[in-house]
């Protein structure tokens, strides 16, 4: 089995994903026995797979897919039912968190057998710079209600960067309905709610989670849209608790164990 799986989400990354893969590259071969990355390309209207595929010539570890525009939380799902490592990490391809942080995640999953291990921009240890105002107000604005709606407890439930034992991810994203495999394609990049239902379907198929305080640096985008993405993601949260009330995250839908 392989050790580690590394899966990275890509929409439009063609000027930066050969310094990403560079550096993860770089660690992982420190870091792990085997491993795998995973580039899933959303559908990407520049040439991020033609540049992935390039550097794939020389580094026999990388595996591209290619999806249709469906946006990060169906690529995510993607490559983790690609995965064949027996801990997967997902990892934003701006490398806002440095890839070395997965060493500071891995102690919980090995020295505590956490299931699930979350990178957190919050609490006593995280450091997190150069984040605009607004975009703190949002993130912890819409941090509060899915405390109180669908995942209490977890601070940071939309930090790129989390860390699973290979058979729990296969389980998780496998029984995902909101970004599931009915997932419809966009027209637009969108930040969505999908880390909330990957946390919902974890705790109520009884796996245990970890928050890590990690360190992250904010990357400039253009791709997120204050009104349009805060109320795409509440849409998202009262579908999530809506699925939740039904008790649909709860039920055995996979063939898998």
């Amino acid at each position: 089995m392989i050790e580690y799986s590394v899966v990275i989400p890509a929409y439009n990354e063609e000027a930066g994903i050969t310094s990403t893969l560079t550096q993860v590259i770089g660690f992982m071969k420190t870091f792990a026995i085997s491993f795998e990355v995973i580039v899933v390309d959303d559908g990407s209207a520049d040439g991020t797979s033609e540049v992935v595929e390039k550097f794939a010539q020389d580094q026999p570890e990388i595996i591209l897919k290619k999806n249709p525009h469906k946006g990060k939380g169906f690529a995510v799902r993607t490559g983790m039912l690609m995965a064949l490592g027996k801990y997967v990490l997902m990892s934003d391809a701006d490398t806002a968190t440095p890839i070395e942080e997965l060493k500071r995640l891995m102690v919980w999953v090995k020295d505590h057998d956490f299931d699930v291990v979350v990178g957190s921009r919050e609490g006593v240890g995280a450091v997190r710079s150069n984040e605009p105002y607004l975009r703190h107000i949002m993130g912890r604005t819409f941090n509060l209600m899915v405390q109180a709606l669908a995942v209490p407890g977890i601070r940071d439930t939309q930090c790129g960067f989390k860390v699973f034992k290979g058979e729990v991810a296969r389980d998780i994203f496998e029984n995902l309905i909101l970004f599931g495999p009915d997932t419809p394609e966009t027209r637009v990049p969108r930040v969505t709610a999908f880390d909330v239902e990957v946390l919902l379907v974890a705790r109520r198929r009884g796996y245990t989670i970890k928050e890590v305080p990690i360190h992250w640096t904010y990357v400039q985008t253009k791709r997120v849209h204050a009104v349009r993405d805060s109320l795409a993601n509440f849409m998202d949260l009262l579908k999530i608790k809506f699925n939740d009330i039904q008790g649909k995250y709860s039920r055995k839908q996979s063939n898998l164990f």
